[in-house]
């Protein structure tokens, strides 16, 4: 109950994001990024009286239908809470708070601002298996029935978007839609990388029965150890492997220094450690 409570309340906060990324920043500047709301950006103008709130309601109504329809019961239920959370989220917004023009004079500060908040929002969500709908469904339709590069497809989906938008809006919106695409698909990855970034040690020591104690008293980890011989001395050592946080690694890394001076320590950061104390087994 408790993990269920925290993943809601997760997929909320990005939803959220997402939403004041793109209609604080991104419709008031016509920046078409791809996915829906790129869409909808364009639509909007090209369909005088329907607004991009209603559009991105409608486009998205659509798409989670055609997805109940194709997967059935196994679509995806916190892709549906966030497609519906996003898109009357956005049309309420525009009843109650209206823009009429962008927040800023600085087209590169709106830009800055309509990429990090949906990137950071997107990377929440990604990391509870969960997304905002809209091309994403379009996305599982054809993992499903075909082996298109699905990665790749997308982008050149929203590649034609952002360009579409130079025809629409002009030139220096299409080139802004343009950069943003590019530093979204960035910005997301990164984001995702820091979430579950974490310390790989390796650890040559003269002392490694209390570098273990440390490890699995204080800092409430395991290690796996290996016996190693040194390519120069030949003297037998033991190498410790352990993997843990950022801030138990600070922990970690002064206190072997204190104990042993001459320790060998090699620290490395990855973000794919599967297995118990950290993601489940995909």
């Amino acid at each position: 109950m408790t993990k269920r409570i925290r993943d809601f309340f997760l997929l909320t906060a990005g939803t959220l994001m997402v939403v004041v990324g793109v209609y604080f920043f991104k419709f008031p500047n016509n920046f078409s990024t791809g996915g829906v709301s790129g869409i909808s950006v364009i639509l909007s103008a090209l369909l005088p009286g329907v607004s991009t709130g209603q559009l991105v309601l409608g486009i998205n109504l659509a798409l989670l239908l055609v997805g109940f329809l194709v997967f059935g019961r196994n679509f995806g239920v916190r892709t549906v809470y966030c497609s519906l959370l996003m898109s009357l989220s956005i049309y309420i917004l525009e009843r109650f708070v209206p823009l009429y023009a962008p927040l800023t004079s600085q087209p590169m500060l709106d830009l800055v601002f309509s990429v990090i908040f949906p990137a950071v929002g997107s990377a929440i969500l990604f990391n509870c298996q969960g997304s905002t709908g809209g091309t994403d469904i379009v996305a599982m339709i054809f993992k499903k029935y075909t082996s298109v590069d699905i990665g790749k497809a997308l982008f050149c989906t929203d590649f034609l978007i952002a360009t579409a938008a130079g025809v629409v809006f002009g030139m220096e919106t299409g080139l802004f839609s343009l950069l943003g695409l590019l530093a979204k698909a960035l910005v997301v990855d990164s984001v995702i990388e820091n979430i579950h970034l974490s310390k790989y040690f390796t650890i040559v020591t003269h002392k490694p029965d209390e570098v273990l104690a440390f490890v699995k008293g204080t800092l409430n980890r395991s290690a796996t150890i290996l016996t190693g011989e040194g390519a120069f001395s030949h003297e037998g050592r033991k190498v410790i492997l352990t993997v843990m946080g950022r801030a138990q690694a600070v922990k970690l890394r002064l206190y072997i220094r204190s104990i042993d001076p001459h320790a060998f320590i090699v620290i490395s950061n990855t973000s794919e450690i599967i297995g118990k104390g950290f993601r489940e087994t995909l």
